[in-house]
């Protein structure tokens, strides 16, 4: 039996330019090291269905928590709008902005609050407080 060759060559990289890690492994990830494990494996003392099904289902359920965890960000962006918070800006003098969440825009999976005309992060909310009550609204309710 032979081994398959592996890939050994390196890119060269741009002048000045430097290696970033990655610092998440995805779906892609799990399957080339999945495959490499299976193709590697002793034919004497095969990986057992009960390992390739248990390693799968963790791998799906931390899918599906990453899915989840990206729904319940937009789901509480999406209830901040019409909210006045204050934010982190660096921009400031003392290092917040006070303002109300007008819009949310979705940038690559990531929420993004708009707060007078700027983009906020929600880990950038310091502090969220009720709109105002409408006076119309508050005289209909006497």
């Amino acid at each position: 039996m032979t081994t398959p060759a592996i890939n050994t060559t390196a890119k060269p990289l741009a002048e000045g330019s430097a290696r970033t890690p990655v610092q998440t492994l995805g779906q892609d990830d799990f399957l080339k090291l999945l495959v490499a494990q299976m193709s590697q494996q002793d034919p004497m003392n095969p990986m057992k269905d009960s390992e390739f099904i248990a390693q799968m289902a963790q791998f799906s359920a931390l899918e599906q928590s990453k899915a989840m965890q990206q729904d319940m960000s937009s789901l509480r962006a999406g209830a901040m709008l019409g909210e006045t918070v204050e934010v982190v800006d660096e921009a400031e003098d003392d290092g917040y902005r006070t303002g109300v969440v007008t819009a949310v825009k979705m940038e690559k999976g990531i929420p993004q609050l708009i707060v007078n005309g700027n983009k906020y992060l929600l880990s950038d909310v310091r502090s969220i407080q009720p709109p105002a009550l409408n006076p119309a609204a508050a005289n209909a309710s006497q």
